[in-house]
């Protein structure tokens, strides 16, 4: 074995020759820390978003092939990509030498926001195209399953997509021989009126074309290494760990005898996750290198033999060829394999991971290792002692040391048999999300018959989810083995299986009643699966199945996505050249496309830079008894550790009403709450050291975690907030019915791309600091750094170029930590960075505010509600943030579209032992409307009335007045209103829906449309003041600096456009640089959908100010250049510079009398979704949306569009699969990707229809334009409202008639549980108080 290997790889073309390399680096931080290649992005450092995207190139030295793959760079260790070669987003187009046609149609196409999400996008179709420069749209959602995005909700991006298929437009699923786009929408026939004005966002015709021979060769050197190279294996030696590199099967072996215990890592999927996030240290790791043995493929008489290192996208190749040559009967192990390849985590990982690895990791929730140990499959092993053959089975899954590989054996290959006659085997999984999620459960289940007579001869069933290991029913298989297929067996094995398979109500992951109905329901599938094949093989002696009960046994209804949209057109008196009312793409779009978009992390090193990690409480309410900081303190590399004594006299700041500490070294309230902070030379030392402070704790009582808890404590913030109209005693004594309900609503995770991240540089003279940071509100940054540093704000300067998403989570708690940064920064002299990890920004950041929220309603028996009582209960958390502010905003627009003649309503935020929660898209609405339709949906069932009658009957009427008495005009609420009914075809899909639940009894259909009503507004006139600057150079260039901050939603794109429409000049003529304290003070939040409106406003006021100092010169030159009129201005002396003030919107709220004028506008709206669930399992299909809104006059339709659609699909995952766990400690279990779900690429609805109403004035606005930030999340309820709906429908089937309680989210487990059946009423309940559960509901 060589000693001194050097590890040689290449990145974009060049080559890379590192001497001494640390087995520990990952190939993300080395790619932007050491070759300084930031667009690749860091968004969650477990292969769970995919902003870390890479192509990974190798060449098979023996069939001389390529394979170009992706990869998550955040999981590949570079000990492993000797001779391969890397390919970055720069490396395949940049705006310096020439763009790729991926990058310039994802922009184009408007597929960016944010833009941080879109490297990982580009790299993955690139790769995709790399290997099908035709691909098929399923081929291209496939490739997108492990990308995620918060802001576009991914419309745009399969836009983007569908221009490199060989059919564009269609959803290529020939269902009975129809394309989609011969029979109308959803197989009714297309409404007519619209269809003109469906125009594209973007001109096809003008893209580059995609040409394969323009792409980077693989570097030949690489491939003469492959072919020739000397076979010996490679030894890399770093400070703790060594890695060796095998190349032939004996060296393998002999590495295996010397290392005993060393693991064999191939992907790095399931090792590297355990060693960074379970702290388990390996010092000695063996990674075989393209060892021929281990990727053998042999088709052999009785089945098939895979290579343990093939990976399992390349086994997902092999299973589907393999089935196009075999006969169907003994092909169906390979089916099943194949179907749960298709949702197992992403393209990146399936690419990486291999399947020996996934084998003999046997992780308990793998989708794998039922199906192989059900399906008689072995384990082909090897050591130095020889072969030997294993069976795959329940022994070898709980390692039992008889049954497990020897610590010298290796795993070869594996060995998969054909199914014989009359033998069938089918596989299930449920989680959280339809495809990259771990399941909840899954399972594999194989029965034969041995011919004919229906006699089971062998039955093996085997779960995975339900405990620490993969489990078989092995017990209850034997008592079933000689029964009859028929129901009595079903109900026999139902029972058994859950004796035997038992969850003990403190399983961890929780679930445990809706695990334990998934164990039968999956083995009623298996039953109807199996009767039905047995039906269509002798038809004479099997009864055929009833037609409704074989919709159980179809896949949820997925055709392939399309959208239309209807848009306002530009206005016809406008200029030619004036870009407003254009969909002009997002002024960075090119940049995000290309990874050339800097953001803060992006920013390169400056000289002797520190970096700082904090040390968090690990109690939700303790006394720290003590400290030690001695042995963090004694690592090399550590420079310093913050703790309160350093901050005494500044260690609170006070931004609303109550101060906020920055770090608790006394006492602890929460989770999260940070303690202290380490400043070490390199992230790795200071995480390092960070796990090295010893704190020990007291803890203290009360302990409250959920609203109930903070009720019964009295524990709330200030006193409630109150809203009244009309009166509501005299109404109650009035109507003919009164209801009582609740509802309670989960929390949401803010979940932006980019991390918390700052960098805060000390300029080393008179004090002066400049603090680079993601966030959207630049003042408070600075006014909490002079406050903590005792420094006037004037020598504190924020600068902010663009935010990766914020959502409303960068402000209060960003203000903190970049207060503590430039402490550490200010008092060491040096620059000092700070980037949160994934899981510490959700633990430490707080997200949406959990609610509660009970109310009476009383209604006549038509459905009109007069009298409305409602009591709203929001989770602070354990310091009051803006948690005030968002209870008011709540109470505000907690009618919706309704007017209550008579209303009462009080709030109430719950201070308890929580990070403390805040703004978030949104901020109250998304809660408080949702209780209102909640309602609402329980008086239309309680009048025996459909739920679009009560909410017509009930919405506001023309010329009306709010509750706080502020004047409305509904025209254009009823008008979204009616042109949704009418867009989505209600009536005629309210019918066909109600024909498919009556003939299909497993899966159900559900419809909703509900309405929107969004008031925008601050409440006050000084927070909405915005300010500008708009100087003219001598060239004629034009720079513009606002207030605003661009985090995705395109308001420098918008500013630009405001620009060029009011100096009459062409978009390319002005620059707009980013966001600084320096060129605009005082700048107020960028948040509340009103960012554009007011910057908008005062840029256009500058803009005016100097047309009007230069109309004398225009005048007498009025041909001339910009250039010629900004030299002759200055020739006169005219100033060239100018200021833009816009004082704020009237606004004004008495609490006192409820009374106000809060808003300026309203935003109306309304969403109609239809769902299919599937009531064995929960699983649900949005199928289609219609979205019409109100947006007054759209300055930029794509971007409002983008608007619109992303906040629903962020709205859709609050209300559906978005689920925060936490312990019954207060601790967060959801700590990123990997345990918390937002929409993935696979969860948008098969249709998005988004129009438009045609433009309507308002003197007010900004060119009468409205703000459309936040409005859209609430339509996201319509989805959840059809899956009410669905349930609803399921449940009457069933005879119950009582009334259905669902809670926000509608997760599967809600789902499946509201849909009572026999199988729900079979499984063991736990008596409440009789056992810890692992997570309690907050």
């Amino acid at each position: 074995m060589d000693g001194t290997a050097e590890l040689l790889f290449y990145v974009n073309g060049r080559k890379v020759i590192e001497k001494n390399v640390d087995p520990e680096t990952m190939l993300l931080p080395y790619l932007r820390k050491k070759l300084r290649l930031t667009g690749t992005k860091y968004g969650c450092g477990a292969g769970g978003c995919g902003a870390c995207t890479v192509m990974i190139s190798r060449c098979n030295p023996i069939t001389k092939r390529i394979r170009h793959y992706p990869a998550n760079a955040c999981l590949i260790p570079i000990c492993s990509l000797y001779g391969a070669a890397v390919t970055t987003v720069e490396g395949i187009g940049s705006t310096k030498t020439r763009i790729h046609p991926v990058q310039e149609r994802i922009a184009k196409c408007h597929g960016t926001q944010c833009g941080f999400c879109t490297p990982g996008m580009v790299m993955s179709i690139y790769t995709l195209l790399r290997n099908h420069p035709e691909p098929t749209l399923s081929q291209l959602t496939d490739a997108l399953g492990g990308n995620l995005c918060r802001c576009t909700g991914y419309r745009p991006i399969i836009d983007a997509c569908k221009t490199f298929c060989k059919t564009s437009g269609c959803c290529q699923s020939k269902e009975d021989g129809v394309c989609c786009l011969d029979q109308g929408i959803n197989g009714l026939p297309e409404f007519e009126e619209g269809n003109e004005t469906n125009l594209k966002l973007f001109s096809e015709e003008e893209f580059l074309p995609l040409d394969p021979t323009q792409e980077l060769i693989f570097p030949p050197e690489l491939m003469t290494m492959a072919e020739k190279q000397p076979q010996r294996t490679r030894i890399f030696s770093g400070d703790r760990m060594t890695w060796i590199s095998p190349v032939t099967l004996k060296e393998l072996l002999e590495a295996k005898v010397k290392y005993p215990q060393a693991p064999v890592v191939m992907g790095n999927t399931s090792v590297g996750p355990d060693m960074k996030f379970k702290g388990i240290f390996h010092p000695v790791i063996i990674s075989p290198d393209r060892i021929e043995e281990l990727s053998v493929v042999n088709y052999t008489d009785n089945g098939l033999t895979l290579g343990a290192a093939l990976s399992l996208a390349q086994v997902k190749d092999i299973l589907a060829n393999v089935i196009l040559k075999l006969p169907e009967e003994k092909a169906q192990m390979y089916h099943a394999l194949l179907k749960h390849l298709g949702t197992l985590a992403g393209s990146q990982i399936r690419n990486m991971a291999s399947l020996g690895g996934h084998i003999v990791s046997r992780h308990p929730d793998s989708d794998l290792n039922p199906l192989l140990a059900v399906g008689n499959c072995t384990l082909n092993l090897l050591s130095k002692e020889g072969k030997r053959q294993i069976p795959l089975n329940e022994q070898f899954l709980r390692k039992c040391p008889s049954a497990d590989l020897k610590p010298e054996e290796i795993l070869i290959s594996v060995n998969i048999p054909y199914l014989r006659k009359w033998e069938f085997v089918s596989a299930f999984r449920q989680a959280q999300r339809q495809q990259n999620a771990l399941a909840i459960v899954n399972s594999g289940m194989r029965v034969f018959f041995g011919g004919g007579d229906g006699i089971i001869k062998e039955l093996s069933i085997a779960y995975g989810g339900v405990g620490p290991t993969t489990i078989c029913a092995k017990n209850s298989c034997q008592k079933l083995i000689r029964r009859r297929w028929n129901e009595e067996m079903l109900d026999a094995a139902c029972r058994l299986i859950l004796d035997e398979v038992s969850l003990p109500g403190s399983a961890p992951g929780g679930r445990v009643e809706f695990r334990r109905t998934l164990i039968i329901s999956f083995f009623f599938k298996f039953y109807l699966e199996v009767s039905q094949i047995l039906k269509r093989m002798d038809p004479l002696h099997y009864p055929s199945l009833t037609d409704k009960y074989e919709s159980a046994l179809e896949e949820l209804h997925s055709r392939h996505h399309w959208r239309t949209l209807k848009y306002q057109n530009a206005d016809p008196k406008q200029l030619p050249q004036d870009p407003v009312g254009h969909p002009i793409m997002h002024l960075s779009g090119i940049k995000h496309a290309t990874g050339e978009a800097i953001y803060c992390d992006d920013m390169p090193a400056v000289d002797r830079e520190l970096f700082l990690t904090f040390v968090t409480s690990s109690r939700a309410h303790a006394k720290i008894v003590s400290v030690d900081l001695s042995e963090a303190l004694s690592l090399p590399g550590v420079v310093d550790i913050l703790t309160e004594e350093h901050l005494h006299g500044i260690n609170s700041f006070r931004l609303l009403t109550e101060p906020e500490k920055l770090l608790s070294t006394d006492e602890v309230f929460c989770v999260g709450e940070l303690v202290c902070a380490v400043i070490a030379d390199s992230e790795v030392l200071a995480k390092r050291a960070a796990q090295r402070v010893k704190i020990v704790y007291r803890d203290l009582e009360p302990l409250i975690l959920t609203i109930e808890e903070a009720i019964q404590h009295k524990s709330f913030f200030e006193k409630e907030r109150k809203l009244e109209y009309g009166n509501i005693d005299e109404a109650f004594k009035m109507v003919d019915q009164i209801l009582e309900g609740e509802i309670h609503m989960g929390g949401q995770e803010h979940f932006y791309m980019e991390t918390q991240s700052m960098l805060v540089v000390p300029k080393g003279e008179d004090q002066e600091i400049d603090v680079y940071v993601s966030t959207q509100f630049p003042k408070y940054i600075q006014d909490i750094v002079a406050s903590t540093l005792k420094l006037p704000a004037n020598k504190v300067m924020c600068h902010v170029k663009r935010v990766g998403g914020a959502f409303g989570g960068k402000v209060m708690k960003t203000g903190i930590m970049a207060a503590i940064t430039a402490f550490a920064a200010n008092k060491h002299g040096r620059a000092v960075r700070c980037i949160l990890e994934r899981g510490e920004d959700m633990l430490i950041t707080g997200g949406r505010h959990p609610y509660l929220g009970k109310y009476k309603a009383g209604f006549m028996n038509d459905g009109r509600i007069l009298a409305l009582d409602v009591e709203h209960y929001s989770n602070g958390g354990a310091a009051l943030d803006e948690s005030l502010l968002m209870i008011e905003m709540g109470l505000l627009k907690m009618e919706n579209a309704y007017k209550f003649p008579n209303l009462r309503c009080r709030a109430w935020a719950c201070r308890t032992n929580l990070p403390s929660n805040t703004a978030l898209r949104g901020f109250g609405f998304p809660q408080t409307g949702l209780i209102t339709e909640s309602c609402i949906t329980e008086v239309a069932a309680k009048c025996g009335l459909s739920p679009e009658k009560v909410r017509t009957i009930n919405m506001y009427k023309q010329i009306d007045q709010t509750p706080y008495k502020q004047e409305i005009n509904a025209k254009n609420l009823i008008q979204c209103w009616k042109e949704c009914m009418a867009m989505s075809s209600y009536a005629l899909r309210k019918a066909a829906v109600e024909k498919f639940n009556s003939e299909n009894c497993w899966k159900k259909k559900g419809l909703a449309v509900v309405p929107l009503k969004f008031p925008v507004g601050l409440g006050s006139v000084a927070a909405g003041q915005a300010a500008a600057l708009v100087h003219i150079y001598l060239d004629g260039s034009v720079l513009v600096t606002h207030g605003g901050i661009e985090m995705g939603q395109g308001v420098h794109t918008k500013m630009i456009q405001v620009a060029s429409r009011e100096l009459r000049m062409p978009l390319s003529n002005i620059h707009l640089r980013g966001t600084s304290t320096e060129t605009v003070p005082n700048a107020n939040i960028s948040g509340g959908s009103v960012v554009a409106d007011l910057n908008g406003l005062a840029v256009k006021d500058a803009c005016q100010t100097l047309l009007k100092r230069l109309e004398p010169i225009i005048s007498k030159n009025p041909g001339g250049t910009w250039k010629d009129w900004a030299q002759a201005a200055f020739d006169e002396s005219i100033s060239l510079s100018a200021t833009g003030y816009f004082r704020g919107y009237e606004s004004n709220m008495n609490w006192e009398t409820g009374e106000g004028h809060p808003f300026e506008y309203f935003v109306y709206g309304a969403a109609c979704s239809e769902v299919e669930i599937d009531c064995l399992t929960g699983a649900h299909k949005n199928i289609r949306t219609d979205i019409v809104m109100d947006v007054g006059c759209s300055i930029n339709p794509a971007l409002d569009i983008g608007q619109i659609e992303g906040a629903f699909i962020q709205g859709m995952g609050l209300y559906t699969i978005e689920e925060l766990n936490y312990s019954p400690q207060g601790v967060l279990y959801t700590r990123g990707p990997n345990q918390y779900k937002i929409p993935a690429i696979c969860d948008i609805p098969t249709e998005l229809h988004v129009s438009l109403l045609p433009p309507s004035q308002n003197s007010n606005t900004l060119y009468s334009s409205k703000g459309l930030g936040e409005s859209g999340i609430f339509l996201g309820c319509s989805v959840f409202f059809a899956i009410q709906d669905a349930v609803s429908a399921a449940r009457q089937e069933r005879g119950l008639f009582g009334p259905l309680k669902l809670n926000s989210p509608l997760t599967p487990e809600k789902i499946r549980m509201a849909c009572e059946d026999k199988f729900t009423k079979m499984i063991p309940r736990d008596e409440p108080g009789s056992y810890v559960p692992w997570n309690i509901p907050i």
